[in-house]
């Protein structure tokens, strides 16, 4: 099969010092194809020269010296510029040397996760271009744009079947036999159960993920405001984007004022990739009280592979992470999760069983069966499979 080739977001970091999600999808990915027997597939990964080291050693980087993101007026000017059927341009001088990158190379699956933009520039090479979705690319995106943009890709993958139905409702009807679903999966060996039985005389409740409201740590601190429970402590750890030193945005502020009428509550800012799983082992019961159509949910699996109890929202793709592994609550309901908390902080037998069925559902749903997903969608193109 021939090389497959991830263009990340220009300028993002194919680093664990990152939490941003594609860089994580990419390289669970490509280290699952790593150890695929059965074919032999190079995995390599565009990226910007300036992005952190030490970087992933699962792909192979081709570097390129990267070109301004669009800025805010930038973004609004280009959509603007694609109603009246003209190129976005901000977002073309970002792609554009992801795709001059690849010019002369050997003919490779170009997968461009999250970029709508890159099918095209690619369209005078001979590659075959996949647009991989990893969110709702395409709210601003209109019939004739996608047309033009996307005519030439192989196929459109998502990662949830959610996802998979939000793009079909956006996408030109001869788009639709193109979209595929590759769920996201875990790694399994980097998040384990803890080794032994924590004895903490209370309970740790924890959050991972941006403390953004559509993430709802704020649902999570409501509910345990209500149950003002002496036996619960609450952790939220994440900070607005991807540094940990970086100053509080007003709706962390606003957390932690909400946080001063509750027992036991603290934060953690954000922590990079190395320092998740051991982190997540420290925990007794994950909570991901995501307000949005989140598509899937890294976090939720990796919690269900450490073994913890999960509640989450019944929201987007979380239910396809989860399966019956987790207890799933309506989004932006406080009750609701504070009902299951308690349930989980009175039931010591039940914390056990859904600790045994997280990690069992996990280990059935590796990056190896994601890989296995792509790579059947990959073989189908290749043999000219519709």
């Amino acid at each position: 099969m021939r090389d497959v080739v991830h263009a990340i977001t220009p300028g993002d970091h194919f680093s664990p010092r990152t939490g941003s999600a594609v860089p994580t999808v990419v390289h669970g990915l490509a280290g699952a194809a790593a150890l695929d027997v059965t074919s032999a597939v190079r995995q390599k990964v565009l990226l910007d020269q300036s992005t952190w080291h030490p970087r992933y050693s699962t792909a192979e980087a081709i570097e390129y010296v990267g070109a301004p993101m669009p800025t805010k007026i930038e973004r609004g000017m280009d959509a603007g510029l694609a109603r009246i059927g003209l190129p976005r341009r901000g977002a073309v001088r970002a792609w554009r040397p992801l795709a001059e990158a690849m010019r002369d190379r050997e003919p490779a699956f170009v997968l461009a996760h999250n970029g709508p933009t890159l099918p095209r520039l690619l369209r005078d090479q001979p590659h075959t271009t996949v647009l991989y979705a990893h969110n709702d690319l395409l709210r601003t995106v209109g019939t004739a744009e996608a047309r033009r943009g996307l005519g030439a890709v192989g196929a459109i993958v998502c990662v949830s079947a959610d996802l998979a139905e939000v793009m079909a409702s956006r996408l030109p009807a001869e788009f639709i036999d193109r979209i595929h679903v590759v769920p996201n999966g875990v790694d399994t060996k980097q998040f384990s159960p803890a080794s032994r039985v924590r004895t903490n005389e209370r309970l740790r409740v924890m959050f991972v993920g941006r403390t953004l409201p559509e993430k709802g740590p704020h649902v999570l601190l409501e509910a345990a405001r209500r149950l003002q429970r002496d036996d619960l402590e609450v952790l939220i750890v994440g900070s607005g984007g991807f540094a940990r030193e970086a100053p509080l945005t007003p709706y962390e502020r606003s957390l932690r004022r909400l946080a001063a009428d509750i027992p036991h509550a603290r934060f953690e800012p954000f922590v990079d990739r190395e320092r998740l799983p051991g982190l997540l082992r420290e925990a007794d019961i994950f909570v991901a009280p995501s307000r949005w159509r989140e598509p899937s949910g890294l976090t939720v699996g990796e919690a269900l592979a450490t073994g913890l109890p999960v509640i989450a929202s019944r929201v987007g793709g979380i239910a396809e992470v989860t399966g019956d592994a987790a207890v799933l609550v309506d989004p932006d309901n406080p009750q609701a999760l504070a009902d299951a908390l308690e349930h989980f902080a009175d039931d010591p037998a039940a914390r056990d069983r859904h600790a045994r069925a997280a990690r069992e559902h996990a280990l059935a749903h590796s990056w190896r069966e994601s890989w296995a997903a792509l790579r059947e969608t990959l073989e189908s193109l290749e043999d000219g499979a519709p």
